[in-house]
Formats: structure tokens, C-alpha cells, sequence
């Protein structure tokens, strides 16, 4: 759609109630997206390298270091993976 944006992967957690937390970000890393996922259905999903979403689904960066963090990362990840790999 004409309003989706392309997000990278910027960063994979786990916590110790078994979720697995990705965070994709832009490449200028003012915005992101957060999303959890149970261990169980994260071996029945691919986690891929991008994902396209509605802007208004995204939330903005408002610490500088982590905006410089999430655009170093995102420009990476941009670089050297296809958006559909998963990772």
C-alpha cells in the first residue's frame, strides 16, 4: 500500500516467560514496531529480515541513542539481507 513502510530487524529478545520480542525500526530509526511472539508459534512463523506496515501502526524513537542504535542496525540489516529472508 501507498502508506506502508519498510522496517528492519534491529533487535531480538527473550524473556523468561518464553516470549521472543522483535523490534523492527526505518533506516533513519525514528520509527518502529514492536511485536511478541510465544517460542511456540515462533517455530511455525518465519521471523524475516523487513516487514512492510501502516504507518499509523508505527511508534516513534524519542531517545537519541536508541534512534542512532535502530537506524545503524536497520541500515545494516538493509544492506545485507533481502527483505524476506528470514533471520
Amino acid at each position: 500500500m501507498a502508506d506502508d513502510v519498510r522496517l528492519w530487524m534491529v533487535e531480538r529478545s527473550y524473556d523468561t516467560r518464553n516470549l521472543i520480542t522483535v523490534v523492527y525500526a526505518t533506516t533513519d530509526g525514528d520509527r518502529y514496531h514492536r511485536k511478541e511472539l510465544s517460542a511456540t508459534m515462533l517455530s511455525r512463523t518465519d521471523v524475516t529480515a523487513a516487514v512492510e506496515l501502516p504507518r499509523e501502526n508505527l511508534e516513534s524513537v524519542d531517545d537519541e541513542q536508541r534512534r542512532q542504535r535502530y537506524a545503524t542496525e536497520a541500515t545494516r540489516m538493509a544492506e545485507t539481507h533481502a527483505p524476506d529472508e528470514a533471520v
